[in-house]
């Protein structure tokens, strides 16, 4: 069965479901690290991602956006002079009533009967001016550091900002 679009997923509705340990097969995450580049800098810039909705993001999502700004600031600042951090963690399990479809599917299917459904995928619940995600680096490299946010933010669903946090 395909993948459903992230727009599925984008609102949180209802109580979030964090207890892994009550469920059988939650699914792991696909973000493989949330700190990069050079870890034990200190850098006079940190530029952060903002999300400008309360959503959800999903770990695909999240590992997309990880990797095309660190994919694009490794080739244009180089490793040693950026430090890019993930700063959500996607706890919340969703969740999917699957339907059967095709020929017979009426006899298969069991429709709304016990439908809270199977483990399906995990996201991050961000709130309202939420940082997402924040890369530290020097002066010279705040172009950069800005389109490797820009492309990052384009990964999610919902509209975004770019904020100075520390530097001018």
């Amino acid at each position: 069965m395909s993948r459903k679009p992230g727009s599925m997923y984008r609102y949180a509705r209802g109580q979030a479901t964090t207890r892994r340990e009550y469920m059988g097969g939650v699914p792991t995450s696909r973000i493989s690290q949330f700190d990069m580049g050079k870890r034990t800098g200190k850098f006079p810039l940190e530029l952060s991602l903002i999300s400008e909705e309360a959503q959800q993001i999903r770990h695909n999502s999240l590992e997309a956006g990880r990797i095309s700004a660190n994919r694009f600031l490794e080739k244009n600042v180089g490793v040693t002079n950026y430090r890019l951090r993930i700063r959500v963690y996607p706890h919340i399990v969703l969740r999917e009533n699957k339907q059967a479809t095709g020929a017979g599917a009426d006899r298969v299917s069991q429709g709304m009967r016990a439908s809270y459904g199977k483990n399906v995928s995990t996201a991050a619940r961000v709130k309202q001016n939420q940082v997402i995600m924040t890369v530290e680096t020097d002066k010279i490299n705040y172009p950069h550091a800005k389109e490797a946010l820009r492309k990052a933010g384009m990964k999610f669903a919902a509209p975004y900002s770019i904020k100075i946090e520390r530097g001018a």
